[in-house]
């Protein structure tokens, strides 16, 4: 063969030998390819990824890298977002997350809770949850406007006090992400630190007026008339001596509120405990013009708790039954055994508690009626409430007004290791 033939051939062959490699290369691209479709089809994350195809080695294994890394980055992102939503899911603040057409695509426990909402919420309209048009009002005013806003409003139906904050969804075009926060218990708690202020003033008052009246007069020439000057001393002397047993009490208060007053538990017998106040009690009662009943069985199990603080709460809830009693009716203190333990009461056939006062006539300086409140510190009931509960009890009250009060608590029945 001559050397042009050889030469030939050869470019021949290496023209095959190329054509079969570019047939061959471009098989298993086209292969690899179709497996790359099929995996990004996939809803699961892709974790086995060809990092060795033969002549394609270099594109593989970046390939195989990319994918690793957007693997890492799906698994941080939806590590985050299990983190966010269990944080929503546990927030005391209602969540709600509408879409551009105001139906919910999220609505968290609170939410639910707050507006008496059941598991299928999500999915319902924003009106259909909020059920209050001044709500809805604010919803629809921020998606008109896209602007965030931020209002209160107050649902007596529902005795609730609500905030709510609207913010236009950015991501999601009409969208928007609501937020309620439920105000009520700080509402609650704000109308309890006013009037406290408000009655310990009125408290401070009346007192205080009198010892400057009485002061006056002295000043305009009372002290020359010296049988005066002494029943107007004795009567300053009686006013200062009001406002240093409102000092003690509102101190005494204070350090039950805070678990300072310690309680020195010791074993003792209901019955000797209810004769003892009922022999201190009853000549008020009796000056009172009541009947004064003990009613206590003998056969009553000893109790393990501070008698002399029990003593203190009865004490206070006699007075508050005496002064709150007309002239005729009665009052009546008693021990009976209870389920688990022995019920102490106070009873009387007084002007009773009106039902909306009941909730509160524990808190400090609370007035049912202050023209017909009388003497006092204001602060009897709200001790005995506290010094109820350090004992382990708690104090209850059953009124209807016009007919009577009474009031209770269970000391309940010792562990025998301490009898």
């Amino acid at each position: 063969m001559t050397l042009p033939g050889i030469v030939i051939c050869a470019l021949l062959l290496a023209l095959f030998g190329l054509a079969w490699h570019h047939w061959q290369l471009r098989r298993r691209l086209e292969a690899y390819a179709q497996q790359l479709r099929a995996l990004s089809q996939s809803t699961q994350a892709v974790t086995i990824v060809p990092a060795n195809v033969a002549g394609l080695e270099s594109l593989a294994s970046a390939i195989h890298a990319i994918l690793t890394s957007l693997n890492q980055r799906q698994a941080t992102v939806e590590a985050e977002r299990d983190r966010l939503a269990n944080i929503i899911e546990q927030l005391a603040d209602g969540v709600l997350i509408a879409d551009a057409e105001g139906i919910t695509r999220f609505v968290n426990p609170a939410a639910r809770r707050i507006f008496g909402q059941t598991e299928a919420a999500t999915g319902r309209s924003v009106p259909q949850i909020l059920r209050h048009h001044r709500l809805i009002e604010i919803w629809k005013e921020a998606c008109a406007e896209r602007e965030m806003r931020v209002d209160t409003v107050e649902w007596p139906q529902r005795r609730l006090f609500l905030q709510l904050i609207v913010v236009p969804d950015r991501h999601v075009a009409g969208g928007s992400l609501l937020l309620v926060q439920d105000l009520t218990r700080v509402r609650h708690l704000e109308t309890v630190r006013r009037d406290f202020v408000n009655n310990f003033a009125h408290e401070l008052r009346t007192p205080l007026a009198a010892i400057s009246a009485l002061a006056e007069t002295l000043q305009d020439g009372a002290l020359e008339d010296a049988m005066v000057a002494r029943r107007f001393l004795e009567q300053i002397r009686q006013e200062v001596d009001i406002l240093n047993h409102m000092t003690a009490e509102l101190l005494a208060l204070a350090r039950l509120e805070a678990g300072q007053e310690p309680v020195v538990a010791r074993r003792f017998a209901p019955r000797d405990l209810l004769q003892r106040v009922h022999e201190r009690m009853r000549f008020h009662a009796e000056r009172a013009g009541l009947a004064f009943h003990l009613e206590c069985p003998a056969t009553l199990p000893s109790l393990y708790a501070d008698d002399n603080q029990l003593e203190r709460v009865l004490v206070n809830l006699l007075h508050n039954a005496i002064k709150f009693t007309p002239a005729g009716g009665e009052v009546t203190l008693l021990a009976t055994l209870a389920q688990d333990g022995v019920r102490f009461a106070v009873r009387d056939t007084g002007i009773g508690i009106p039902a909306e006062d009941l909730t509160r006539i524990f808190e400090r300086f609370y007035r049912v009626d202050r023209a017909r409140s009388g003497e006092g510190s204001g602060l009897g009931l709200a001790i005995a409430h506290h010094l109820v509960e350090a004992n382990g009890s708690k104090l209850e009250v059953e009124s209807v007004e016009g007919r009577g009060s009474t009031f209770s608590f269970v000391i309940p029945l010792p562990q025998e290791s301490v009898l």
